[in-house]
């Protein structure tokens, strides 16, 4: 919205209910400068030559971020184009969201090393959608036994060879998922703390005792919490505390979960908030490329090797139908099932996909919370949580067609 030797367009939004992280301000004035907050009043602010918008009483929140999103819009981010990353950006912003990290699913080396060359580029384009926040690696070092809807011909133990290469040769990656008690897998901790990366536990059969010497080495989040992890098991006649477990009982560790109402039922999802709390928790789609699409056949992952799945009953399937492989949720659907299934108070379930994650990725310096000098990322919408304007950086980046601009 700026143009080159003049001053930065000033945006006055009025007649917003608007979500900090403590309260509702209820008749409130937002008054952004270029790509910033700039001001935030409980009453009208006099600025002249600001364009104004007026919220029309809609709840004016700070953009959602979703950690952990493999596509949407038909497209995959392991498809090997620009396009594909470029359109599930844009498609997510339709459902308030403002920042992703594009996530991998196991895959060959080769694969691995074209996604992050792509992502680059994209990243380079992307204005029309959600901002990327760098890339999630989600594999190839899993346990077997819970490698999920992941492909099992890729899985294997942490190879210092390789993991090094792809962090020499992309500064892009800011998260990797992997399974603690693999071997090998501590020193790799070790490695991607060093590198300022951020090492969470997945598709995982380890018990407390690994997950404590896990976060001793760097691993501080519990990816896709319930999901392909071991809880509590028996090995002879002894029992032994899980991952789920672990996350618990360790106060540093954050977790993630998949709030579409069907990965998790209402009692886990109210578990899960009542001993990690909205500033432990944050929320994802973890969503494929069915996301925003009508239900029927898709692909996991890559067009070109991917699995084909079945969406049905608001999630992708397996073709058998035993197992979940992966979710078609969108940012807003996340919302509304913490609030209307699992009894969420409103500002706690804002906070679990905006400022909650914003801390576990960098970004709290000038993400997730609406305030004076942090990103003009907003979030419009109403009582059913149905998204009437998504705002990236001051630019507006998707409108519904009945709410008026300018």
């Amino acid at each position: 919205m700026n143009n080159t030797g003049k001053a930065p367009q000033r945006i006055k939004v009025t007649n917003a209910r608007i979500l900090t992280p403590y309260r509702i301000i209820p008749h409130g004035t937002i008054l952004i400068t270029g790509k910033t907050i700039t001001e935030i009043s409980e009453r009208d602010i006099d600025v002249p030559d600001a364009l104004e918008l007026d919220a029309g009483g809609a709840y004016v929140s700070p953009g959602f971020i979703d950690l952990h999103v493999h596509g949407g819009g038909g497209h995959d981010f392991m498809d090997g184009s620009e396009e594909a990353f470029l359109r599930i950006a844009e498609l997510h912003a339709q459902y308030g969201t403002t920042a992703m990290v594009p996530t991998t699913l196991t895959s060959t080396r080769q694969e691995l090393f074209n996604t992050l060359e792509i992502y680059e580029k994209a990243n380079a384009k992307n204005t029309a959608g959600a901002r990327f926040l760098g890339m999630h690696l989600e594999g190839p070092y899993f346990a077997m036994s819970q490698r999920g809807a992941q492909d099992p011909r890729y899985i294997r133990d942490p190879d210092p060879d390789e993991y090094q290469e792809v962090l020499a040769r992309s500064s892009s990656v800011t998260r990797w998922s992997a399974a603690p008690e693999l071997k090998g897998a501590l020193k790799f901790g070790q490695f991607l703390r060093s590198k300022g990366v951020l090492a969470a536990v997945a598709h995982t059969d380890a018990v407390y005792e690994e997950v404590l010497a896990a976060v001793e080495n760097g691993y501080s989040l519990a990816t896709h919490l319930y999901s392909a992890m071991s809880g509590v098991t028996r090995r002879n006649s002894f029992r032994y505390a899980g991952v789920v477990e672990s996350a618990y009982l360790l106060d540093q560790m954050d977790v993630e979960l998949i709030a579409d109402g069907v990965h998790l039922p209402a009692p886990l999802l109210k578990l899960a908030y009542k001993i990690k709390g909205a500033e432990r928790t944050a929320l994802i789609t973890d969503a494929m490329r069915a996301a925003g699409m009508p239900p029927g056949n898709s692909i996991l992952g890559s067009l070109h090797n991917g699995t084909e799945v079945i969406v049905e009953d608001g999630v992708a399937k397996m073709p058998d139908r035993q197992a979940f492989a992966g979710s078609v949720a969108t940012a807003d659907r996340l919302v509304r099932t913490m609030i209307n299934l699992a009894d969420i108070p409103l500002l706690d379930t804002i906070r679990m996909i905006s400022s909650t994650p914003a801390r576990i990725m960098g970004v709290a310096d000038r993400k997730g919370v609406l305030a004076p000098g942090k990103d003009a990322d907003l979030v419009f919408f109403d009582a059913d949580i149905s998204i009437q304007l998504t705002m990236v950086e001051g630019r507006i980046v998707y409108q519904r067609e009945n709410i008026p601009v300018f």
